[in-house]
Protein backbone atom coordinates (compact mmCIF):
# COMPACT_ATOMS: atom_id res chain seq x y z
CA UNK A 1 0.00 0.00 0.00
CA UNK A 2 1.28 3.44 -0.71
CA UNK A 3 0.85 6.46 1.27
CA UNK A 4 2.93 8.83 3.29
CA UNK A 5 5.78 8.69 5.44
CA UNK A 6 7.79 10.44 7.88
CA UNK A 7 11.28 9.62 9.63
CA UNK A 8 12.15 10.38 13.06
CA UNK A 9 13.64 13.52 13.32
CA UNK A 10 16.95 12.67 14.59
CA UNK A 11 18.81 9.29 14.02
CA UNK A 12 17.61 5.87 13.01
CA UNK A 13 13.83 4.94 13.89
CA UNK A 14 13.60 3.06 17.07
CA UNK A 15 9.84 3.05 17.00
CA UNK A 16 6.84 3.13 14.46
CA UNK A 17 3.50 4.28 14.71
CA UNK A 18 1.23 3.91 11.86
CA UNK A 19 -1.99 6.26 11.10
CA UNK A 20 -4.50 4.58 10.05
CA UNK A 21 -7.32 6.75 8.27
CA UNK A 22 -10.90 7.02 8.12
CA UNK A 23 -13.48 6.42 5.42
CA UNK A 24 -13.16 7.93 2.13
CA UNK A 25 -9.83 9.48 3.12
CA UNK A 26 -6.08 8.89 2.77
CA UNK A 27 -2.75 8.73 4.46
CA UNK A 28 -2.38 12.47 3.98
CA UNK A 29 -5.02 13.15 6.22
CA UNK A 30 -3.76 11.93 9.04
CA UNK A 31 0.45 11.99 8.43
CA UNK A 32 0.32 15.81 9.43
CA UNK A 33 -0.27 14.42 13.29
CA UNK A 34 3.32 13.57 13.62
CA UNK A 35 4.20 16.76 13.82
CA UNK A 36 2.46 17.16 17.04
CA UNK A 37 4.11 14.46 18.15
CA UNK A 38 7.81 14.51 17.21
CA UNK A 39 8.88 16.67 19.86
CA UNK A 40 8.04 13.90 22.74
CA UNK A 41 8.92 11.05 20.26
CA UNK A 42 12.29 12.52 18.30
CA UNK A 43 13.09 9.40 17.10
CA UNK A 44 9.65 7.70 16.20
CA UNK A 45 9.13 6.83 12.00
CA UNK A 46 5.35 7.64 11.05
CA UNK A 47 3.45 5.68 8.24
CA UNK A 48 0.17 6.33 7.00
CA UNK A 49 -0.77 4.04 4.47
CA UNK A 50 -3.66 4.52 2.23
CA UNK A 51 -6.63 2.29 2.14
CA UNK A 52 -6.39 -0.69 -0.47
CA UNK A 53 -9.55 0.63 -2.30
CA UNK A 54 -11.00 4.04 -3.62
CA UNK A 55 -13.94 4.94 -2.39
CA UNK A 56 -17.22 4.49 -4.90
CA UNK A 57 -18.12 8.12 -6.67
CA UNK A 58 -15.88 10.08 -4.00
CA UNK A 59 -12.21 11.12 -3.37
CA UNK A 60 -10.24 8.90 -0.70
CA UNK A 61 -10.14 5.48 0.02
CA UNK A 62 -11.87 2.67 2.04
CA UNK A 63 -10.82 -0.58 4.04
CA UNK A 64 -14.03 -1.46 3.79
CA UNK A 65 -17.51 -0.42 2.18
CA UNK A 66 -19.87 1.45 4.88
CA UNK A 67 -23.59 1.85 4.02
CA UNK A 68 -24.87 2.41 7.51
CA UNK A 69 -23.04 2.48 10.86
CA UNK A 70 -24.16 -1.05 11.63
CA UNK A 71 -22.05 -3.40 14.53
CA UNK A 72 -22.51 -6.04 12.61
CA UNK A 73 -21.22 -5.11 9.43
CA UNK A 74 -18.81 -3.27 10.83
CA UNK A 75 -17.16 -6.47 12.64
CA UNK A 76 -17.31 -8.10 8.95
CA UNK A 77 -15.28 -5.02 7.46
CA UNK A 78 -12.42 -4.97 9.74
CA UNK A 79 -12.10 -8.70 9.81
CA UNK A 80 -11.91 -8.60 5.57
CA UNK A 81 -9.62 -5.87 5.70
CA UNK A 82 -7.82 -6.69 9.01
CA UNK A 83 -5.19 -8.86 6.93
CA UNK A 84 -4.59 -6.40 4.79
CA UNK A 85 -3.01 -3.81 7.50
CA UNK A 86 -1.34 -6.52 8.94
CA UNK A 87 0.87 -7.28 6.22
CA UNK A 88 1.83 -3.64 5.94
CA UNK A 89 2.51 -3.32 9.40
CA UNK A 90 5.09 -6.45 9.25
CA UNK A 91 6.65 -4.99 6.10
CA UNK A 92 6.89 -1.54 7.54
CA UNK A 93 8.50 -3.16 10.76
CA UNK A 94 10.80 -5.29 8.57
CA UNK A 95 11.84 -2.63 6.18
CA UNK A 96 12.67 0.06 9.53
CA UNK A 97 14.39 -2.76 11.37
CA UNK A 98 11.72 -2.12 13.95
CA UNK A 99 10.47 -4.64 16.62
CA UNK A 100 7.05 -5.63 17.05
CA UNK A 101 6.94 -4.59 20.35
CA UNK A 102 7.98 -0.86 19.23
CA UNK A 103 4.91 -0.24 17.34
CA UNK A 104 1.69 1.50 18.19
CA UNK A 105 -1.43 2.26 16.13
CA UNK A 106 -3.24 5.30 15.75
CA UNK A 107 -6.32 5.83 13.81
CA UNK A 108 -9.27 7.58 12.99
CA UNK A 109 -12.71 6.84 12.71
CA UNK A 110 -12.71 3.55 10.31
CA UNK A 111 -9.36 3.70 10.98
CA UNK A 112 -10.30 3.02 14.96
CA UNK A 113 -12.09 0.58 14.41
CA UNK A 114 -9.18 -1.31 12.19
CA UNK A 115 -6.89 -0.67 14.25
CA UNK A 116 -8.47 -2.39 17.33
CA UNK A 117 -9.30 -5.18 15.94
CA UNK A 118 -5.78 -5.69 14.36
CA UNK A 119 -3.61 -4.49 17.16
CA UNK A 120 -5.62 -7.02 19.63
CA UNK A 121 -4.96 -9.65 17.44
CA UNK A 122 -0.87 -9.49 16.70
CA UNK A 123 1.29 -12.00 18.04
CA UNK A 124 3.12 -9.45 19.88
CA UNK A 125 0.98 -6.95 20.57
CA UNK A 126 1.41 -2.86 20.29
CA UNK A 127 3.22 -0.90 22.73
CA UNK A 128 -0.06 1.25 22.74
CA UNK A 129 -3.40 1.42 20.90
CA UNK A 130 -5.17 5.04 20.17
CA UNK A 131 -8.51 5.63 18.82
CA UNK A 132 -10.20 8.66 17.96
CA UNK A 133 -14.05 9.21 16.97
CA UNK A 134 -14.08 5.32 16.35
CA UNK A 135 -16.11 2.17 17.77
CA UNK A 136 -14.42 -1.67 18.52
CA UNK A 137 -16.30 -4.07 16.22
CA UNK A 138 -16.70 -6.99 17.57
CA UNK A 139 -15.41 -8.56 20.80
CA UNK A 140 -11.88 -8.30 21.86
CA UNK A 141 -10.34 -11.33 21.95
CA UNK A 142 -8.79 -13.58 24.71
CA UNK A 143 -5.38 -12.80 26.00
CA UNK A 144 -3.07 -10.06 26.46
CA UNK A 145 -4.38 -6.53 25.23
CA UNK A 146 -2.26 -3.61 25.12
CA UNK A 147 -3.10 -0.05 26.91
CA UNK A 148 -6.09 1.68 24.86
CA UNK A 149 -7.07 5.33 24.79
CA UNK A 150 -10.10 5.96 23.26
CA UNK A 151 -10.62 10.04 22.66
CA UNK A 152 -14.45 10.96 21.32
CA UNK A 153 -16.72 14.27 20.56
CA UNK A 154 -19.58 14.50 22.70
CA UNK A 155 -21.26 16.35 19.87
CA UNK A 156 -20.01 13.48 17.10
CA UNK A 157 -23.22 12.73 14.83
CA UNK A 158 -21.46 10.16 12.58
CA UNK A 159 -20.37 7.74 15.14
CA UNK A 160 -22.60 8.47 18.71
CA UNK A 161 -19.82 8.96 21.44
CA UNK A 162 -21.47 6.46 23.42
CA UNK A 163 -19.49 3.92 21.33
CA UNK A 164 -16.28 5.27 23.09
CA UNK A 165 -18.19 4.22 26.19
CA UNK A 166 -19.48 1.08 24.78
CA UNK A 167 -15.69 0.15 23.50
CA UNK A 168 -13.99 0.91 27.05
CA UNK A 169 -16.75 -1.14 28.89
CA UNK A 170 -16.23 -4.18 26.15
CA UNK A 171 -12.56 -3.96 26.46
CA UNK A 172 -12.44 -3.13 30.42
CA UNK A 173 -14.58 -6.41 30.93
CA UNK A 174 -11.52 -8.49 29.09
CA UNK A 175 -8.67 -7.16 30.85
CA UNK A 176 -7.96 -4.30 29.18
CA UNK A 177 -6.33 -1.05 30.78
CA UNK A 178 -8.25 1.92 28.85
CA UNK A 179 -8.42 5.31 28.96
CA UNK A 180 -10.65 7.62 27.49
CA UNK A 181 -11.45 11.67 26.96
CA UNK A 182 -14.26 13.24 25.79
CA UNK A 183 -14.33 16.38 23.83
CA UNK A 184 -16.85 19.24 24.92
CA UNK A 185 -18.68 20.46 21.81
CA UNK A 186 -16.58 18.56 19.24
CA UNK A 187 -17.89 16.86 16.50
CA UNK A 188 -16.61 14.10 14.15
CA UNK A 189 -13.03 14.89 14.72
CA UNK A 190 -9.81 15.48 16.89
CA UNK A 191 -9.44 18.29 19.09
CA UNK A 192 -6.26 20.27 20.53
CA UNK A 193 -6.48 18.53 23.93
CA UNK A 194 -7.03 14.86 22.55
CA UNK A 195 -4.28 15.46 20.09
CA UNK A 196 -1.68 16.25 23.01
CA UNK A 197 -3.09 13.54 25.55
CA UNK A 198 -2.42 10.94 22.93
CA UNK A 199 0.91 11.89 22.20
CA UNK A 200 1.57 11.76 25.62
CA UNK A 201 0.29 8.39 25.57
CA UNK A 202 2.73 7.17 23.03
CA UNK A 203 5.30 8.46 24.67
CA UNK A 204 4.65 6.52 28.03
CA UNK A 205 3.24 3.50 26.04
CA UNK A 206 6.89 3.31 24.12
CA UNK A 207 8.77 3.76 27.42
CA UNK A 208 6.65 0.95 29.05
CA UNK A 209 5.22 3.68 31.65
CA UNK A 210 1.23 2.56 31.01
CA UNK A 211 -0.39 0.33 32.63
CA UNK A 212 -0.96 -3.10 30.75
CA UNK A 213 -3.83 -5.69 30.41
CA UNK A 214 -5.37 -6.96 34.01
CA UNK A 215 -5.80 -3.74 35.79
CA UNK A 216 -9.40 -3.34 35.33
CA UNK A 217 -8.82 -0.27 37.84
CA UNK A 218 -8.01 2.35 34.64
CA UNK A 219 -10.84 1.17 33.07
CA UNK A 220 -12.37 4.36 33.11
CA UNK A 221 -10.02 7.73 34.11
CA UNK A 222 -12.15 10.48 35.07
CA UNK A 223 -10.06 13.25 33.92
CA UNK A 224 -8.01 13.96 30.49
CA UNK A 225 -4.85 13.96 32.09
CA UNK A 226 -2.37 10.98 32.36
CA UNK A 227 -0.57 10.15 35.33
Amino acid sequence: MAGPTLAPRRGPATHLVVLVHGYGADGNDLIGLAAHWQDLLPTVAFAAPNAPTKTPGAPGYQWFPITRIDPHLMQQGVEMAGPVLDEYLDAELARLGIPPENLALAGFSQGTMLSLHVGLRRKVKPAAIVGFSGMLAGLPPPGDIPPILLTHGDADQVIPPQAMFLAALALGQAGACVQWHLAGGMGHGIDPEGLAIAGEFLNLGFRGLLKTSGETACVYKPSSRIS
